[in-house]
């Protein structure tokens, strides 16, 4: 395992309010995907293409984010998991609960450390249900990762903080003297333990007698819950788990015929009725037995697999569109999995299934879905820009933010003053998605938008970036009218951004705030004495003669803003010939 530092929870003890909006938002999204692998990989099987799809896409984003951070810490509590003193996890649940899992069996943080392998998070995954490794499948996480010594991956047990006379310093390696019994030696001792016990149930010294075997409390119940399980098993996955099998040994040309034409009627039926779980682990079952049936002929094997893409035909997802409508509370996760196994080449159906679906969540879940699918052809979102519907023009903004292509920018342009502000305010998110730096004219002309968040956004993403711009960009800001109506607090914002933005391009526009004739205008005075501040804080040589030509100007309040502005820039950054 990595070595945690004694300063391993320092980050609790930190104000979270310079954490960037965008940065937890992406933790957030990490984590989802994360909880998406964890169910998917315990359901499925970790060779399940669904699995594997979503696994691969965690892999990729958490090696984008150890690449930008270095190291990736979570607190795991009972029903959350804590990143930087903020909830980026939360569930209610017991049940398939990451956090749940990680804090019952005694971890209290987890870090996931730079140049993780895909060897190493795959291990990780299996080590949270341990089902795939009979000899593991009894030990508790901490025990498998302790056999596994990963050096990417590295988490603090509650019996570290409890052993630890002092909670900020309990943070020691793993291979700390708390933990320092290898798991092997705990086997050791159950082994022993259940040899004295055989021992004792044996009969008289030199007697054979009948074979005894002794069931502990907790193999009794999990017997139960097996013979439970078996008992309530459903019967038509049982038909179908038959079907398959049949598929895979039987060599009759006529049978196979037949018994493919009743799976299509089966996916038809299940598709219809919106029974997504069932649908999923069928055709989960069909992808496996193209892989098991060599008894197949090529004709059998095209229609095998033509029967797997049927799913894609506009007739079925137009089946699937009619399900979701007539049933506001359906459970998505199966469904999101099974479409993600379509041909990514059915994008063009799916953006027409988002746009018909009534309900926001299940526009959502197919959204995520685009986001991967219309990786391959992009220009397919489009269409979805000149819709007469806010929502399908909004969410094809959202995949357009998604995907990041730079392509997008200049067909987000043309609706940048669209009617709707739930629109608008989707292409300042993506604007600075697809351009989280660099040129910053685009998110400019917002500052006027007549709704307030999204005016309080451009202004928050021009603050908090690293953006330059042109003075002639915010020049319609600035001037407009309506702009010396606004409350002082916003003037100054405005200022802030035009300073850090434009650089030495906007001194003219200063000079001429603490220069004009404003001593009636109070309104004006207020800008003069801002336009001074941002003088001040500016400190270049033509910075400070804008200040000095301001000193002589007849306005006191101006006068005194300009003096306390230059004098605060000459502490600050004295300059070795002072401007005459």
């Amino acid at each position: 395992m990595a070595q945690s530092t004694p300063s391993s929870f320092a980050w609790l003890q930190e104000s979270t309010a310079a954490l960037a909006p965008p940065e937890i938002q992406a933790i957030k999204q990490l984590i989802a995907l994360l909880d998406k692998t964890f169910k998917t990989t315990r359901t499925y099987g970790p060779k399940n293409p669904v699995a594997q799809k979503f696994f691969q896409q965690f892999y990729h984003d958490l090696t984008i984010q150890l690449t930008t951070h270095g190291v990736l810490q979570f607190m795991a509590q009972r029903a959350e998991l804590i990143y930087k003193g903020i909830p980026v996890y939360q569930s209610t649940s017991s049940n398939e609960n990451l956090a749940f899992k990680l804090h019952a069996d005694g971890i209290r943080e987890l870090s996931f450390h730079q140049g993780l392998s895909q060897d190493d998070l795959a291990y990780f995954l299996e080590a949270l249900w341990g089902t795939y490794d009979s000899d593991t499948s009894d030990d508790d996480i901490v025990t498998r990762l302790w056999e596994k010594n990963l050096a990417t991956i590295s988490f603090v047990t509650a019996e570290e903080i409890v052993n630890a006379a002092d909670v900020m310093t309990v943070l020691t390696p793993q291979e700390s003297y708390t933990l320092n019994s290898p798991p092997s030696q705990l086997r050791h001792i159950a082994g022993t333990e259940a040899s004295r016990q055989k021992g004792g149930a044996s009969g008289p010294a030199g007697q054979a007698g009948p074979a005894i075997y002794e069931i502990s409390p907790e193999e009794q119940r999990k017997l139960l819950e097996e013979i439970g399980a078996e008992s309530a098993r459903d019967h038509t996955t049982y038909l179908l788990d038959m079907l398959t099998a049949i598929l895979t040994s039987e060599t009759s040309d006529v049978l196979l015929n037949r018994l493919l034409d009743l799976f299509g009627d089966i996916l038809a039926t299940l598709t219809r009725h919106g029974d997504w779980k069932l649908l999923n682990a069928f055709v989960c079952l069909l992808h496996e037995a193209q892989e098991l049936c060599p008894n197949l002929s090529e004709h059998h094997k095209a229609k095998l697999a033509k029967l797997c893409g049927s799913l894609s035909h506009p007739d079925s997802i137009k089946a699937i569109e009619t399900a979701l409508n007539a049933c506001p509370t359906a459970s998505l996760d199966d469904l999101q999995a099974l479409l993600l196994m379509l041909d990514p080449h059915t994008a063009q159906p799916l953006c027409t299934l988002m746009a018909n679906l009534t309900y926001k969540t299940h526009r959502m879940m197919v959204c995520d879905v685009l986001a991967i699918h219309a990786k391959q052809n992009p220009s397919l979102l489009m269409r979805g820009l000149t819709d007469t519907r806010w929502y399908v023009v909004r969410n094809s903004i959202y995949i357009m933010g998604k995907l990041g292509h730079e392509q997008f920018l200049k067909h987000l342009e043309p609706i940048r003053t669209h009617e709707d502000a739930r629109v608008r305010k989707e292409i300042v998110r993506t604007l600075r998605a697809i351009s989280p730096s660099g040129k910053g004219d685009s998110f400019i002309p917002f500052l006027n938008d007549t709704e307030e968040s999204i005016r309080q956004l451009a202004l928050k993403v021009l603050l908090t970036g690293t953006y330059t711009a042109s003075f002639a960009a915010w020049a319609p800001i600035v001037d407009h009218k309506s702009f010396h109506d606004r409350p002082i607090s916003k003037k100054k914002a405005v200022f802030q951004a035009l300073r850090q933005t434009t650089g030495e391009d906007s001194i003219p526009y200063w000079h001429r705030l603490v220069t004009t004739s404003s001593w009636i205008n109070r309104k004006k005075i207020q800008e003069g004495i801002l336009a001074a501040e941002a003088l001040g804080a500016l400190g270049t040589s033509a910075a400070l003669l804008a200040l000095k030509a301001g000193q002589r100007r007849f306005n006191r309040a101006i006068r005194k803003a300009c003096t306390d502005a230059l004098t605060a820039a000459m502490k600050r950054q004295p300059l070795e010939s002072e401007p005459t």
